[in-house]
């Protein structure tokens, strides 16, 4: 009796553990095998088909339909548009010409030049871009010149970044634009002075410690149409997306990007984070190595321009910072060109140390009235700093020294089968990506690349300056050993010594004193 009632009882735990498994949900539907198979059953007494064996399946997917039917929307999500859809339509606008357009304008010279040739001479030269995209960056440039009104662009190059990359043009200066940076710079400017005072004027009560430390005297940027900032840059980051104007150079920028390096990431707004700080975002990181990249590496074939003629006679002493195109060259032939980097000249001006292309003196102030005694006071002074004078305009590229054991040029010729009809190549191995080609009057620079100079074998970022000290040292905080109680002793009894001898040289004043009355 015992044995059959526990035997019934074991039936029945595994009835009930075989129940619980047929109600576990399943983890994608959500449902389990005990309701589907009540609700199958219920569903065959209910319709009573023939030859339910054969029928059984079919049933059993519509119960699942029938379950899902509620959840289901008749409305579909539409397609995501994906970043190359967008970016095809936004290049859509660079082909289409308007309907009101003259003819007359195709007969009118153009600032532009004729990009489809120089991707021409550049892909016979092993370098730029794909043909669909120097076409695509030829029409975005043309976007470019009728929407900024410039007087002339060129395709400068491009710079390669981590998430994407820019494209980025060269345009003339136009007189009479407005610096608009220069007058934010000054309300910024006026805004701290004026929270300066009146913070001074709040403690004026109770004012806190100065401190004594004096800034360098900051060294102010070249005007525009002059020295790094001659010409104005757009960037984009695809042909047919919105074109960027970078900001104006500032020495401080190009002294700090000279000791750092960093990849660029696509984004202008992204903070440069490094040591030294950079003096500004991203945008300023680029426009200062445009500049650096543009002064060593753009030049031309010699005497393909000349220098200008200025009036006056401060000829000899200041650089010249214009030239002109001469209209006597005939060009010169390939070989030549390969053979010696003499017949190749640099036809944009050096970058300083102070980071300007013509060196100013901070020890004067502008605006400061100067007197033949203070000029004379000044020539006396033996701290006078000396003027850095560069390399002139126009200067060979035998003249360029050596880095790092590396010549900073490599020519080549782009076929030595047909020379007759090859081209003079030149590349930079100071800034790789920089390239140059000349085939008689025609030359052109462009740079492709990730914005970086050579650094030889390895880079080392500079070391931290040491910590400012918190107070100046010296004999009055200074701490001394205390004296042992004999030198106490000894001390006390000099001192003694001292007053008593004091006591009778006032006696015997007085007695004299008294003697004479």
């Amino acid at each position: 009796m015992e044995t059959s009632n526990g035997i019934q009882d074991k039936s029945l735990q595994s009835a009930a553990s075989f129940k619980a498994f047929l109600l576990t949900s399943s983890t994608k539907s959500n449902m389990n095998v005990y309701e589907h198979l009540t609700q199958l059953l219920m569903k065959v007494m209910d319709e009573q088909p023939q030859n339910v064996v054969d029928v059984i399946e079919d049933m059993s997917l519509d119960v699942k339909r029938a379950t899902f039917e509620g959840m289901q929307s008749t409305l579909r999500d539409l397609p995501q548009i994906t970043a190359a859809e967008l970016l095809a339509e936004q290049q859509h606008l660079l082909f289409s010409r308007p309907e009101d357009a003259d003819r007359e304008e195709e007969l009118v010279e153009t600032p532009l030049p004729n990009v489809s040739e120089t991707g021409f001479y550049l892909e016979q030269a092993g370098v730029g871009l794909a043909r669909e995209e120097m076409q695509r960056v030829f029409l975005a440039l043309k976007q470019l010149v009728e929407t900024q009104a410039l007087m002339r662009c060129r395709l400068w190059g491009k710079i390669l970044g981590i998430e994407t990359s820019y494209i980025v043009a060269e345009a003339e200066y136009r007189e009479g634009e407005e610096d608009e940076e220069q007058s934010t710079d000054e309300e910024a400017a006026d805004g701290e002075g004026r929270k300066a005072e009146t913070h001074l004027t709040e403690n004026e009560t109770d004012p806190l410690p100065q401190s004594t430390y004096k800034p360098p005297p900051v060294v102010p940027k070249e005007a525009r149409g002059t020295g790094a900032n001659k010409f104005v840059y757009y960037v984009c980051q695809d042909p047919g997306l919105p074109w960027v104007k970078l900001p104006s150079v500032t020495p401080a920028q190009i002294t700090v990007a000279r000791q750092i390096r960093k990849f660029f990431t696509g984004r202008l707004d992204t903070p440069v984070v490094s040591y030294p700080p950079f003096p500004g975002n991203e945008a300023n990181y680029l426009r200062a190595q445009i500049a650096r990249i543009s002064a060593g590496t753009q030049v031309s074939p010699q005497g393909f321009f000349q220098a200008g003629e200025e009036e006056g006679e401060e000829e000899d002493e200041t650089p010249r910072d214009s030239y002109e195109v001469n209209t006597d060259f005939e060009g010169r032939q390939v070989a030549e060109m390969v053979e010696s980097l003499s017949f190749w000249v640099h036809h944009t001006q050096h970058i300083l140390k102070q980071g300007r292309c013509t060196w100013v003196n901070l020890a004067v102030r502008p605006g400061e009235d100067s007197n033949e005694e203070d000029v004379e006071e000044k020539e006396e002074e033996p701290d006078e700093p000396e003027p850095e004078v560069g390399p002139p305009l126009l200067t060979p590229l035998s003249q360029d020294a050596d880095m790092f054991n590396t010549p900073p040029w490599s020519s080549k010729m782009s076929s030595t089968l047909t020379s007759q009809h090859a081209v003079a190549v030149l590349r930079s191995n100071l800034w790789p990506g920089a390239y140059a080609y000349a085939c008689g009057k025609k030359f052109e620079n462009i740079y492709i690349g990730w914005g970086l100079k050579y650094a030889g074998e390895g880079y080392s970022p500079p070391v931290p300056s040491m910590p400012q000290k918190e107070y100046p040292s010296g004999p009055e905080i200074t701490e001394a050993l205390d004296p042992s109680l004999e030198e106490e002793q000894a001390l006390k009894d000099s001192l003694e010594e001292q007053q008593a001898a004091q006591e009778e040289m006032e006696d015997t004043e007085e007695g004299e004193e008294e003697d004479d009355d």
